[in-house]
Formats: C-alpha cells, structure tokens, sequence
C-alpha cells in the first residue's frame, strides 16, 4: 500500500472541498435566479470552485512530504491555509472586478458592504473549522489511505 503516496494524498485532500462546493454552487444558483439577487454571483464561484480542491490536494502532499522531517500536527497544517487562500482570492476578486477594498469596509459586486471587523470574526472562524476539518476529516482520510 506505499505505491503513490502523493497521489493518495491528493486525492484525500481534495474529498472533502470536491463534496462541499457542489452544494454551495447549487445554493449560488438558488439565491441568483430563484431569488433574482441584482448582483453576479456567479463571477465569485471561479476562484472557489476551480481552486480550492486544488489547493487542498497540493496541501495535503505538501504536509505527507514534510511529515517527516517537521512533524507539523495536521490539524495546524491545514488551518494555515486559509492564510494562502484569503490574500489569493482577495487579489483574484480585485482582478475581477468584484471586490472594492475601502478604509473601514469591502464592497462586494458593488452592492454589498461588509466591515473589516466582521471579516476578522469569520476569518478566525475558518481558522477553527479547517483546524477541525483537517485534523478530524483529512487525517482520517489519509489514515485510510495508509499514508498518515
């Protein structure tokens, strides 16, 4: 059962984004065409869904090929994440057009403004769920594969 063990590991990584991103693409469409949302959601859904299983995958090789040598708990592995994935989908929402950096706020396709404050409390809460996901989910997933 050592025969590609990064490829194993990808393939952990990516279970779990690859079963929740469906679900949100199909919450997206509700809100855009059942409720007639004014604004283009679906401008917002390509860093997400083209990225993210990516990145969880590559991060999940990433921790099985420095296992070794750092002993990092995976749990911590994966909640370090989010501190990639914010700046990226902030400079991929900028490009687009869908995100307005302001002094005290962030304004969403020009329509929705959320405070920094608000963003923070989020953000810590994405820390504790990757934390959580990773440690509990990933980890399992990678103890299944033979490769934790």
């Amino acid at each position: 059962m050592n025969t590609h063990p990064y490829l194993r590991a990808y393939l952990a990584g990516v279970f779990i984004p690859t079963l929740i991103l469906p679900l949100l693409l199909t919450a997206f469409i509700v809100v855009r065409l059942a409720m007639q949302a004014p604004f283009p959601f679906e401008r917002g859904l390509v860093f997400p869904l083209a990225l993210v299983p990516a990145l969880w995958g590559i991060w999940n090789v990433a921790w099985v090929g420095t296992h070794g040598r750092i002993h990092q708990p995976l749990g911590l592995h994966g909640a370090l994440l989010p501190f990639l994935l914010l700046p990226a989908g902030t400079v991929m929402a900028r490009c687009l057009g869908i995100l307005t950096l302001g002094d005290s706020s962030v304004t969403w396709f020009n329509a929705v403004t959320i405070p920094y404050a608000w963003i923070a409390v989020c953000f810590a809460g994405a820390l504790a769920g990757y934390y959580l996901v990773w440690k509990y989910v990933v980890g399992f997933l990678n103890r299944v594969l033979g490769i934790a």
